[in-house]
C-alpha cells in the first residue's frame, strides 16, 4: 500500500533554516571581493522640479566610488510595470516626497548613506495633492475614471420598499516584510550581469534591468531562493532597486549591494490603496439587494504602477459572495503626490469586498436584523440559477459558502452567542461588545489572463534523485514545500529525495509573478507535466524490459519502486538502467489556466479558474472611554479545496487573518501636511503581535474538492483568508453600534484605530 505525501501536514521545507538562523536571504550570502554598497538620495518635498543639485560633496566623500543621476541611465529611465511613468530616477520633476533622485555606491553601506546625505538641491516647490478629494476636485488621475452599469438600476430604484446612502473610508496598509528590498548585482567576465532580488517576479525584473542598461534579456539574469516576506510588495516594486545596483555594477564593473534601510523603505515603496467610497442602496422587505449605485476612489499615487489591475479586481469582487442583480459603478484611480501605491494581498478584492459588506451590514441595522440574515438573503443560489452570474459575467457554478457559513454558524454557536452580548451590553455602560459572521468568496486567477502560465524543469539524476527548478518564489508561504510534495509524489519518492533549486530566469523562463495566490495552481501543474513526461519514457522503458508483457499505463511509482505485473525493481536500480540505456532523464513542463478569459475594456468575462470560499466569526470588545479594542474569539472555516498540506494551509490562514486584522484595526499611514510620511518605522506604524491574538482562535479546513481540475484538487490559499478579517472590523462596528442612541448613523472609519472608535461613538465621521 502506497503512502501518499499529498494531502500531509509537513513541515516548511526551510522551517528549520529559518527558526536556527541558517536561512540565506540575499544579505546572508557570501560576498565577492571588491562589492560597493549603494544608497539612494531622496527628495524633500513632495511636488516641483530640481532648480539645480550639486553632488560635489556626495562625490568627494571618502570611499564613494560612483554617483549616478538620471542622466547617466543608457537605456531607459522607467521602472514602471505597465506605463513608462515611473522614472528609476527623477528626470527632474519631483513626484512625492521621497523619490529617489540619485544613487551613491561606496566601500561600505554606512558611507554610503552618509554621503548620500551631503547633496545641496534647490527645488521650485508646487502645491501638492495628497489626497483623494484633492484629485477628484483636480480631476488628477493615473487612468481615466471607469463607469459600468448592469442590470436596469433606475427601475430597481424606482420600484424598491427601501433606500439607504452611506459613505466609508479606508485606510491603506504597509507591507512590512521582514526582509526590505534588496539586490545583489554581479557582473560578469563576458558582458552580461547576475542579479541576487528579493522579488516576486523574476522575469519582471530581468525585463527592467536589461531596458534601463539598454540590453538584451539574453544578458540579465536574475535569482532568488527565497524571501523574506512580499506580500505583493516585491511584485512590481523592487525593480527600482534591481535597476539602481544593475547601473552601478555596470558602471563601476563591481558587485554592487543596495539594500533599503528600513525608514528609507517605508518612505520610498508603495503600499495598498487607500479607497474612500459613497453608496446608495435599494432593497426589499427582508434586506435582499435589488440595485446598488458605487462609487469608489483609490488612491494611486503619483504613477499607475499596477493600481488599473488592482482597481479592476476591486471591481471583480464589490459582490463578494452575493448576487447583484442592478449596479452602477464608478471607478475614480486618483494621482496624487504620494508614493506610488502598488499590489498588496488580495489586491484590490479587500477593498471591493470591505464596502458591499458595509452595505449589508447598515440594511440590517436599517431594518432591525441580524446581519447574518441580511447576508444569507442575498447569497448567489447554490446551484446556477437566476441568481448565479457576476456583474462582470461570470457564472458562479461552485457555491458552497451558505453550507460553510450554516456549518460555521452551528459549530461556533453564533446565535447563543450573540443573544449573551446583547445581554451583556445592556447591563455594561463602558465595555461593549460585538459579534460578526462574514463569509469570502475570491477569483483564482491573475486578472490579466496572459500571466496564467507557467514553466518547470524536472531533472532526475542516476541515483533516483530528483531537483526541481520552476518559475515560482518562495516567501515563506511554503511554495517550495508543496511543489518537493507534489514531485515525490509523481515519482513515489520520499520527501527528501526531491531538491528544489533556487528561482532563475536562466533554468526556467518567461515567469509570471508570484502573487495572485497562484503560485502552486501553476507552478505544481508545470512540475507534474514533467514529471510526467520523464514518467511516460520510464514507463515505456519497463514495458520495452519486460518484452510487451504489461502496459504502459499499468506501470506504477510508489514506495521508491516502480511496479507493473511481474515487474518491481528500486526507482534508483531503474533509472540507472534507463540512463544506460540513452533515455532522455529531465525535462521541462509548461501549463496555461484554461476556461479563462477577460475583456479589460468592458470588465467582462471569465477572469477567475474558480473561487475560493471561507467564512469567518469575531467577537470583539472596546472600551467606549478610550476607544481600544480588543478581539476576543475567532472561528474560522476555511475552503482549501483537497489541501495539499494542511499544516501550511493552516498557517496561511491564521497569518492572513492576522495581517487583514492589522490592517482594519491598527495600521495606520500618516502624512505631514507637506507630504512627508511620518509612520515610517516600528515605532510609528503599528502591525499586530502575538499579544494581539485572540484568546480563543480556532481555524479549520473545509472539506471540499475543488470542482476544477487543480493541481490534487487543491485551492489556493494565499489571499482569501486576508478578507476573513472583515469580521472583525464588522464585530467592531456592532460593538460601536451597541454603544450609539437607538437610530443614530453608524460611521466607524478603517482603520478602527482607537481614535476611529471614539469619533464613531460621539457621532462624528470621517
Amino acid at each position: 500500500m502506497s503512502t501518499s505525501l499529498i494531502g500531509r501536514p509537513l513541515p516548511h521545507e526551510s522551517a528549520r533554516l529559518h527558526v536556527s538562523g541558517k536561512a540565506h536571504y540575499v544579505d546572508d550570502l557570501p560576498q565577492a571581493a571588491g562589492t560597493l554598497h549603494a544608497a539612494p538620495g531622496l527628495s524633500t518635498i513632495a511636488r516641483g522640479r530640481i532648480r539645480s543639485i550639486d553632488l560635489s560633496a556626495v562625490r568627494a566623500y571618502p570611499g564613494v566610488r560612483a554617483v549616478l543621476t538620471a542622466a547617466d541611465i543608457p537605456g531607459d529611465n522607467n521602472c514602471g510595470p505597465i506605463l513608462h511613468d515611473d522614472p528609476i530616477l527623477a528626470d527632474g520633476e519631483i513626484r512625492f516626497h521621497g523619490q529617489p533622485l540619485f544613487v551613491v555606491a561606496a566601500e561600505t553601506r554606512d558611507i554610503a548613506r552618509q554621503a548620500a546625505r551631503l547633496a545641496k538641491i534647490d527645488y521650485d516647490a508646487e502645491p501638492p495633492i495628497l489626497d483623494m478629494d484633492a484629485a477628484i476636485a483636480a480631476e488628477s488621475w493615473v487612468l481615466p475614471p471607469f463607469s459600468m452599469q448592469r442590470g436596469a438600476v433606475d427601475a430597481a430604484f424606482a420600484d424598491a420598499p427601501h433606500r439607504l446612502s452611506g459613505s466609508a473610508v479606508l485606510g491603506g496598509q504597509e507591507h512590512f516584510y521582514l526582509e526590505g528590498q534588496i539586490s545583489y548585482a554581479q557582473p560578469g567576465d563576458d558582458g552580461t550581469l547576475h542579479v541576487l532580488c528579493s522579488t516576486q517576479h523574476p522575469t519582471e525584473m530581468q525585463q527592467m534591468v536589461a531596458h534601463c542598461l539598454g540590453w538584451r534579456a539574453h544578458r540579465v539574469s536574475v535569482e532568488c531562493r527565497r524571501m523574506g516576506g512580499a506580500f505583493g510588495g516585491k511584485e512590481s516594486q523592487s525593480a527600482q532597486w534591481a535597476c539602481l545596483a544593475a547601473l552601478l555594477a555596470v558602471n563601476t564593473g563591481k558587485p554592487v549591494k543596495l539594500r533599503l534601510d528600513r525608514d528609507d523603505d517605508m518612505v520610498a515603496t508603495g503600499k495598498r490603496h487607500p479607497y474612500r467610497y459613497q453608496w446608495e442602496s435599494a432593497f426589499d422587505d427582508s434586506g435582499r439587494l435589488l440595485g446598488l449605485k458605487l462609487e469608489f476612489a483609490s488612491d494611486c499615487g503619483y504613477s499607475a504602477d499596477l493600481s488599473g489591475p488592482v482597481n479592476d479586481r476591486t471591481i471583480c469582487h464589490i459582490d463578494n459572495a452575493y448576487y447583484l442583480d442592478a449596479l452602477a459603478l464608478k471607478s475614480l484611480r486618483c494621482k496624487t503626490n504620494r508614493v506610488s501605491n502598488t499590489a498588496f494581498r488580495g489586491f484590490g478584492g479587500p477593498q471591493g469586498m470591505f464596502v458591499i459588506e458595509n452595505v449589508l451590514d447598515d440594511i440590517a441595522r436599517h431594518l432591525g436584523r441580524d446581519p447574518l440574515a441580511i447576508r444569507r438573503a442575498n447569497f448567489y443560489d447554490v446551484e446556477p440559477g437566476t441568481r448565479s452570474t457576476t456583474p462582470y459575467g461570470t457564472l458562479v457554478e461552485d457555491n458552497v459558502a451558505p453550507a460553510l457559513v450554516a456549518e460555521l454558524e452551528r459549530d461556533c454557536a453564533y446565535a447563543a452567542r450573540r443573544a449573551a452580548i446583547a445581554k451583556f451590553n445592556a447591563g455594561s455602560p463602558v465595555l461593549k461588545r460585538g459579534i460578526a459572521l462574514t463569509p469570502i468568496k475570491f477569483g483564482i486567477s491573475f486578472n490579466a489572463t496572459h500571466y496564467n502560465q507557467a514553466g518547470a524543469l524536472v531533472h532526475v539524476y542516476t541515483d533516483g534523485s530528483v531537483l526541481v527548478s520552476h518559475g515560482g518564489t518562495e516567501m515563506g508561504q511554503g511554495l517550495y514545500t508543496k511543489i518537493k510534495q507534489i514531485v515525490a509524489h509523481e515519482f513515489g519518492l520520499p520527501f527528501d529525495d526531491v531538491r528544489l533549486s533556487s528561482t532563475d530566469t536562466r533554468r526556467v523562463a518567461n515567469t509570471s509573478a508570484t502573487a495572485a495566490s497562484s503560485g502552486t495552481d501553476l507552478n505544481g501543474k508545470a512540475a507534474q507535466a514533467a514529471c510526467n513526461n520523464i514518467k511516460a519514457r520510464l514507463a515505456a522503458f519497463v514495458v520495452e524490459l519486460t518484452n510487451g508483457a504489461v502496459a504502459a499505463a499499468d506501470v506504477q511509482f510508489v514506495d521508491g519502486r516502480v511496479r507493473a505485473a511481474g515487474f518491481d525493481e528500486a526507482f534508483a536500480d531503474l533509472v540507472m538502467r534507463a540512463y544506460r540505456a540513452r533515455i532522455q532523464l529531465w525535462d521541462a513542463g509548461f501549463y496555461k489556466t484554461p476556461k479563462i478569459h477577460f475583456d479589460p475594456v468592458t470588465k467582462l468575462g471569465r477572469p477567475f479558474f474558480y473561487f475560493a470560499y471561507g467564512a469567518a466569526c469575531s467577537e470583539v470588545a472596546i472600551d467606549t472611554l478610550t476607544g481600544e479594542s480588543r478581539v476576543l474569539r475567532v472561528d474560522i472555516l476555511h475552503d482549501a479545496g483537497r489541501s495539499i498540506n494542511p499544516a501550511l494551509d493552516i498557517g496561511q490562514i491564521e497569518g492572513g487573518f492576522v495581517q487583514g486584522m492589522g490592517w482594519l484595526t491598527s495600521e495606520e499611514l500618516w502624512w505631514r501636511p507637506d507630504g512627508k510620511l511620518m509612520s515610517h518605522a516600528p515605532s510609528t506604524y503599528k502591525i499586530p503581535t502575538a499579544s494581539d491574538l485572540p484568546d480563543v482562535f480556532n481555524v479549520r479546513l473545509y472539506d471540499n474538492a475543488n470542482v476544477e481540475d487543480s493541481i490534487h484538487r487543491s485551492k489556493a490559499v494565499g489571499e482569501p483568508p486576508f478578507m476573513l478579517a472583515l469580521s472583525v472590523y464588522q464585530a467592531l462596528r456592532d460593538a460601536v453600534a451597541a454603544a450609539l442612541p437607538a437610530g443614530r448613523p453608524l460611521q466607524l472609519d478603517a482603520p478602527a484605530t482607537p481614535e476611529a472608535i471614539l469619533r464613531a461613538i460621539s457621532g462624528g465621521g470621517s
